[in-house]
């Protein structure tokens, strides 16, 4: 649950801050202490640069605590609205994780500048909170870390309910990616989303393993087949507003334990593996914005979840297994196994006609080798699809990077034995082929494919402050506002209270 906020249009001053023990000071850029508006504890901050031997700019960069005559702690962070919204909240976050790491029941928040500089700022700030003030499960008997529950924003009112509605996708993302494997196994899974679809009113429909098996999803069953626990399921869930004419269909990789089958995974490379999941829960986050949004198109999520064992039924390497739509795969690395489950699941997407597929995993160890965790990289059917998505990335402060994906890399899947092959052994461009191998299986619809790279990014990655960062969510918001945007408006219905 997010903290809760209360709001005074008033500025802060130094007769408020008294009253707080947790604060955090936004200001408007500037190179000289004169040039800004009147804040809190103006000559302290300044005693303290000078001690620092610090300029009053230098607070863009390195956000600076200072502590208080009353003992509060307070925070001060100059944010620039010019430079690029990554570095806006990268700073925002390192402000408030001073605060957040003595563990605070509530904190303040001041916001200065003009009335709609003031506006942003709350606004990010707000998001940053929020997304922070939360904590990840955890099963320590002693826990002393607590939840953000208040926040007081002075400076600005407004209303902040789609700011809320973002924080609210992001830390879903992150709860259930944090979850321990033996928590959130294949069937826990459908059961929580059963419980989220009730309580979102969304349609929920299970594809499990026998019925896969009776439709042919050969690719999919080949990696669930190795579990004891026949639980592994296709997840269809569905948000359907009236008198729409589009629909968007998200696909998600939910692989909730990778133990890398036949061709196993080392040690240190398993662990962690129970956050195979992530684009599973990036998709659900997403959709769940969408819909508390009201976004004015149909959204189907397609969550392909299993776990990827090795045992006597496992899939091996050089089986020939054949995919929903009919193409045969030759199985050439049982680690591969993301690409299977999405095969038969973007088979199914695009039997919807949708007018445009989106897919997230974390697929390839390539894209961590070509990105590292501060980029996520992307894959798109057209070139206009391409840039959207890096614009959307630039804006959203969620970073992107495209990638080619032309024809002529398909020849190094071409199979002696079957259509196509799972992947190479040599490893090389990986993530490449993995977006050629998926983009079979879309029918040619517009689609966009996301390996998160930056699911996992530690000490944090732009906002957020915990190693897990639900990235994609924000960024798939951001993304799908600019394409319904640039639809024709006869294809689109008027929004509620619009």
């Amino acid at each position: 649950m997010l903290a809760k906020l209360t709001q005074s249009a008033a500025v802060l001053d130094d007769a408020a801050l008294a009253r707080f023990d947790h604060v955090l000071v936004v200001l408007p850029p500037a190179d000289r202490l004169d040039a800004l508006p009147e804040f809190p504890q103006r000559a302290r901050l300044e005693s303290v640069l000078k001690r620092r031997k610090m300029k009053i700019e230098d607070l863009g960069k390195t956000p600076l605590s200072v502590h208080l005559e009353h003992g509060g702690l307070c925070a001060y962070v100059m944010i620039d609205r010019n430079k690029p919204r990554f570095e806006q909240l990268t700073s925002l976050r390192k402000a408030i994780g001073t605060l957040l790491e003595e563990n605070p029941r509530g904190i303040a928040i001041g916001v200065f500048g003009d009335a709609a500089l003031r506006q942003a700022l709350a606004r990010e700030s707000l998001y940053v909170a929020w997304v922070n003030g939360v904590r990840l499960p955890t099963r320590k008997k002693k826990d002393d870390a607590q939840a953000l529950q208040r926040i007081h924003l002075f400076g600005a009112r407004g209303d902040f309910d789609q700011i809320a509605v973002l924080a609210r996708a992001n830390t879903l993302a992150r709860e259930l990616t944090a979850l321990p494997p033996n928590e959130l196994t294949p069937m826990r899974y459908r059961e929580r989303l059963r419980q989220i679809a009730r309580h979102q009113r969304w349609r929920i429909e299970e594809f499990d393993y026998r019925a896969l098996r009776k439709m042919g999803a050969g690719a999919f069953a080949a990696v669930a087949q190795g579990s004891d626990e026949q639980d592994a399921a296709i997840v269809h869930l569905s948000y359907v507003p009236k008198n729409t004419r589009l629909s968007v269909a998200l696909v998600g990789k939910g692989i909730c334990f990778d133990t890398g089958g036949h061709n196993l995974k080392s040690a240190k490379y398993m662990a962690g593996m129970h956050e195979d999941m992530n684009g599973s829960a990036v998709a659900l986050g997403l959709m769940q914005a969408l819909a508390e949004q009201r976004f004015p198109a149909r959204v189907d999520a397609w969550l392909a979840i299993a776990q990827n064992h090795l045992s006597p039924a496992a899939y091996k390497q050089n089986d020939i297994v054949t995919a929903l739509d009919g193409t045969t795969i030759e199985v050439v690395h049982t680690d591969a196994e993301g690409r299977m489950v999405l095969a038969d699941t973007l088979t199914m997407a695009s039997r919807g006609a949708p007018n445009l597929i989106i897919d997230f995993a974390t697929l390839t160890g390539s894209m961590h080798y070509a990105l590292g965790t501060r980029y996520s990289g992307v894959f798109a059917s057209e070139p206009a699809l391409g840039q959207l998505a890096v614009a959307a990335g630039q804006a959203s402060g969620e970073r992107v990077c495209l990638f080619p994906m032309d024809a002529d890399y398909e020849q190094t899947l071409e199979s002696k034995v079957a259509d196509v092959k799972q992947c190479t052994l040599e490893g090389d461009a990986d993530h490449i082929l993995a977006a050629r191998f998926l983009k079979r299986f879309t029918h040619d619809k517009a689609w966009l494919h996301v390996d998160l790279s930056a699911s996992n990014s530690g000490g944090g990655l732009g906002p957020v402050g915990s190693d897990i960062t639900g990235f994609g969510v924000v960024w798939g918001v951001e993304l799908l506002a600019r394409w319904i945007e640039a639809k024709p408006a006869a294809a689109k219905p008027r929004r509620r209270g619009a």
